[in-house]
C-alpha cells in the first residue's frame, strides 16, 4: 500500500520512519515494522485495530518519536503486511510475538498499545513467555474481549436477535468501501466517531479504512464476529490502563468495564466524553499523554543508552 493514499500532511499523515523492517511470523507471514525515534530511547510498540494500518498512529508517532523509540506495525493483511490464507486470533499473538523479537533486546521491556483488534491482539499474546518477557505495562484503547457484535450499538435499536443479525451483516458485508466521498466520510463518522470530530480527523480515518482491501476486511469481520478472548484478559498480569470513548458504538464503554473487571492490574478506565471508537485519532494529545505516563511509570532506560 502506498502512503499516497492516506492524508500527506498535516498531523495525521504518516511520519517517514527511521528504519523499516519485515518481521517473520511463525506460520511465515510478513510483517512490516517502522521503527521512529533515537536508538536507546524507551520503546512503545503500537498494534492498529482492524482496517486501519501504521498510518492510524501518525499522531503518536509525532509526538512521542522525539523521545521515544517507537515500534509500530501492519496487522497481517493490512497496510504493507501481505494477506495470509489464515485469519485467528492466535496468529495475531504469534505476530506481535515475532514483532517484539525483531525490534526489543532479549531483555528489553516495552509499553504495548492496542487499538481496537491491536487490543484483542496483546489479549490473545497475554499468556506467551515472549509477550510477558517485553510487556512493562499496557495500553488497551477502543476494545473488548468477547460479544463485540452483540454488544455493538451500530444498529440503533433495541440490544436483541435482531439487532445482533443486522449488525453482523453490516461489520461482514463484502461490498467494496469505494472512493473516499462525501458520503462514504458521513458513513465511517456515524460508525466509528464521536459527532463532534472535526474534518481532518474524519478525512484521515476514512482514508486509512478504506484503503484497506475489502478481502482482508471481510476475513477479519468473520474473525472479530466469533472472538472470545475473555481467558486472555486474566492473564494479561502487566500493568494495563483503558480508554474508552462514550459514544464508541463499535466497542461500547460496557467493554472497557468488563475488562477492567478482568484485568488483574488494571490501572482504571478513562472515558472520553463524546468520543467515538478512534479515540487515539479523536483524542491524539490525551492518548499520547497515557502512553507517556505508562513509560514514565513502567520502563526503566538503562544507564548509558
Amino acid at each position: 500500500m502506498s502512503r499516497l493514499t492516506h492524508v500527506d500532511s498535516g498531523p495525521y499523515a504518516p511520519p517517514a520512519p527511521v528504519r523499516e523492517l519485515t518481521a517473520v511470523s511463525a506460520d511465515g507471514a510478513c510483517l512490516h515494522v517502522e521503527v521512529h525515534g533515537p536508538e536507546g530511547a524507551p520503546p512503545v510498540v503500537l498494534a492498529h485495530g482492524w482496517t486501519c494500518s501504521t498510518a492510524f498512529w501518525a499522531a503518536q508517532i509525532r509526538g512521542l518519536s522525539v523521545d521515544h523509540r517507537v515500534i509500530a506495525y501492519d496487522q497481517r493483511g493490512h497496510g504493507r503486511s501481505p494477506a495470509s490464507p489464515a485469519c485467528r486470533a492466535d496468529l495475531l499473538a504469534d505476530d506481535l510475538e515475532a514483532v517484539l523479537g525483531a525490534t526489543l533486546a532479549a531483555d528489553e521491556k516495552a509499553v504495548i498499545v492496542g487499538h481496537s483488534m491491536g487490543g484483542m491482539t496483546v489479549m490473545a499474546a497475554a499468556e506467551r513467555p515472549a509477550f510477558r518477557a517485553h510487556a512493562a505495562a499496557v495500553l488497551l484503547c477502543s476494545t473488548g474481549s468477547s460479544r463485540l457484535v452483540a454488544e455493538s450499538t451500530l444498529i440503533p435499536i433495541r440490544s436483541g436477535r435482531l439487532r445482533t443479525w443486522l449488525t453482523r451483516h453490516v461489520l461482514g458485508a463484502r461490498a467494496p468501501l469505494g472512493p473516499v466521498t462525501p458520503m462514504a466520510r458521513r458513513i465511517l463518522k456515524y460508525g466509528t466517531m464521536g459527532p463532534g470530530s472535526a474534518p481532518h480527523m474524519v478525512e484521515a480515518c476514512a482514508r486509512i479504512v478504506h484503503a484497506c482491501p475489502r478481502k482482508v476486511r471481510y476475513a477479519w469481520s468473520q474473525v472479530l464476529d466469533l472472538l472470545d478472548l475473555d481467558h486472555g484478559v486474566r492473564q494479561l498480569s502487566a500493568p494495563t490502563a483503558v480508554v474508552v470513548g462514550t459514544a464508541d458504538r463499535l466497542t461500547p464503554p460496557l467493554h472497557a468495564h468488563q475488562l477492567a473487571a478482568a484485568l488483574p492490574n488494571c490501572l482504571g478506565v478513562t472515558e472520553l466524553p463524546g468520543l467515538g471508537h478512534m479515540t487515539p485519532i479523536e483524542a491524539p494529545e490525551l492518548v499520547t499523554a497515557q502512553i507517556r505516563e505508562l513509560v514514565t511509570t513502567h520502563v526503566q532506560v538503562k544507564e548509558g543508552a
